[in-house]
């Protein structure tokens, strides 16, 4: 829905709200008319409920208001004396319309001075509920979420089970485009494969203002532009499906390029508008490096200074290979190597291959060869070890899955470009051999009718031989270059893609250990509450938080004790 669409849908709503509740009006000492002004009736209305005034801003908040309408709902039967759960529940399942039976069927009386206390204890705890919920959400949605980091593509900066608090406003708070979901959840209702929101109405992208624009190598939270899973976790599916914007998965990355940057991949590193991207200190590139040793490698002679990371990132090298033409065979006669194992999409990485899939062509390890994720630091490192033959840098061959995916460019993961990243306003030109880079954008990012005949291009409906973005677009990666499913696959982010900005991890745990209690004994003191951006090593402050929270509680419990003597 547009923005017209959504004003005409306004003005409905007050006409059905006036039919409603004006006799409701006149019974509370009010002019039937008052009902009839938009925001000004909902103004009175608060008065008539004895209830604050600011609470129809609340109204006009996109999924605070879904919170918000039940609850004056009730307010409003209340006031005019039905009391009982039952009306209180027919109220909510005729999404307010239980109100037209008492405005025009009732002779009710208006009770002006009605008590505002819940009547029951449970009532009080369902008020206090509804209310800290109403709050939470309206914190997670426009200024704080919580998120955590399933993944390692931006390892040694961010680790697997860090949990991190996602600024909403650095950037600007955006508007939820999905006006009907539940509250502090995202695509799926927990435990459940179902939806936990409904695609139709949308409302129109809106952006609140940002304390600052993204800049080169802020760490970025956003809706990964290319999911079409059906949940965000635990889908294994393999079926596609549309889902609005802001319930796209949930991603992390760094923004390596920003509007209107220059672009390249030079064996992995980045280079913006021909120089070397310099990143913060905080943040180390990895890369996955083949360690060979004089000797077969196992538990003893592994590399000692290694042992930390848990072997995370470490594959048995392989007899045989990708380039294998026996491998390659059996790939093409048995399909997707994907449909055939667990492992992620970039099982190749590892400079082998899955090790079932290579069980069932009978190929063997070789025991004195391993494949490392590795900083530069510690590939010299590992080469100073006596039993060390060589550590050698793996290099990757042209791939058609890197954007976008013009196989004449023969460009892979390590190797790519230049590209431009589109700023907002800029105008490219626009030809066959161009528009494979800005086709996702002008079709689906920013809504236009796009269609070629012949080597003529049709922008809706008139022809066209250049392009003007209407929005600003980010290129975001992994530090982790060898193992990260960033923007070299799938390409621009735009704007209106993006969430937010990480700026503290408030809990972190290893997230892969086998037991709960394997998991509390992996916590990372020293990692919680830290800042995410900045340089240095990081600073904890959980003892600063830790006395926060007891003076806080410590307050609490003075406070209620002093209200009892009372």
């Amino acid at each position: 829905m547009n923005f017209t669409e959504w004003f005409l849908f306004f003005l409905v709503i007050q006409v059905l709200h006036f039919l409603g509740t004006w006799k409701l009006y006149v019974k509370a000492g009010r002019k039937a008319w008052e009902a009839a002004i938009p925001i000004y009736n909902g103004i009175v209305l608060m008065q008539i409920i004895n209830r604050p005034k600011w609470w129809i801003l609340l109204l006009f908040i996109p999924v605070i208001n879904l919170l918000m309408f039940p609850i004056i709902w009730i307010e409003t039967v209340r006031t005019f004396g039905f009391y009982k759960k039952l009306d209180s529940l027919l109220a909510i399942v005729t999404l307010g319309f239980y109100i037209f039976y008492i405005n025009y069927a009732t002779d009710t009386k208006y009770n002006a001075g009605r008590s505002l206390k819940p009547r029951s204890e449970f009532g009080e705890w369902v008020s206090s509920i509804t209310f800290a919920i109403i709050a939470a959400t309206l914190v997670h949605t426009y200024f704080m979420q919580p998120f955590t980091i399933p993944t390692s593509s931006l390892e040694k900066s961010l680790l697997v089970g860090d949990y991190l608090f996602v600024s909403k406003f650095h950037y600007g708070a955006r508007v939820p485009s999905t006006a009907v979901a539940l509250p502090m959840v995202h695509d799926s209702i927990p435990f459940t494969k179902s939806a936990s929101y409904l695609k139709k109405p949308q409302l129109p992208y809106t952006r609140l203002p940002g304390l600052q624009n993204i800049k080169n190598n802020d760490i970025v939270c956003f809706n990964w532009p290319a999911d079409t899973l059906a949940t965000m976790w635990g889908d294994t599916s393999g079926k596609f499906t549309y889902k609005p914007v802001d319930k796209k998965t949930n991603y992390v990355k760094r923004s390596v390029g920003i509007a209107g940057d220059s672009l390249e991949l030079r064996n992995g590193y980045v280079y913006i508008n021909g120089k070397k991207n310099e990143l913060p200190d905080r943040a180390k590139i990895q890369f996955y490096y083949t360690y060979e040793a004089k000797t077969a490698i196992d538990a003893n002679n592994y590399p000692r200074f290694l042992i930390k990371k848990e072997r995370t990132g470490v594959y048995s090298i392989l007899s045989e290979y990708w380039n294998n033409a026996k491998v390659q065979e059996a790939i093409k006669k048995n399909g997707n190597l994907s449909k055939m194992s667990s492992d992620s999409l970039y099982t190749e990485v590892a400079g082998g291959i899955n090790p079932d899939f290579a069980r069932r062509l009978k190929m063997e390890s070789v025991a004195n060869k391993i494949n490392i994720n590795l900083t530069e630091d510690e590939a010299i490192r590992l080469r100073k070890l006596p039993q060390t033959v060589a550590v050698t840098k793996l290099n990757f061959d042209a791939d058609n899955a890197i954007f976008p995916h013009i196989a004449s460019n023969k460009w892979s993961q390590d190797n790519f470009g230049p590209i431009y990243i589109p700023k907002a306003g800029a105008t490219v030109k626009i030809d066959a051999a161009s528009l494979p880079y800005y086709k996702q954008i002008i079709k689906n990012y920013e809504n236009n009718d796009l269609a070629v005949v012949g080597d003529a291009i049709f922008i809706n409906g008139e022809k066209a031989d250049s392009y003007t973005f209407k929005q600003d677009y980010y290129w975001l990666m992994g530090d982790n270059r060898h193992n990260s499913l960033d923007a070299r696959y799938w390409g621009y982010v735009p704007f209106d893609h993006v969430l937010g900005k990480p700026v503290m991890i408030w809990w972190s745990w290893d997230a892969n250990a086998a037991s709960f209690g394997e998991k509390i004994k992996s916590i990372r003191w020293d990692r919680m509450f830290t800042t995410v951006h900045g340089e240095g090593t990081p600073v904890s402050y959980r003892y600063l938080v830790l006395v926060l929270i007891a003076l806080y509680f410590g307050y609490s419990f003075y406070k209620g004790k002093k209200k009892k003597v009372k």
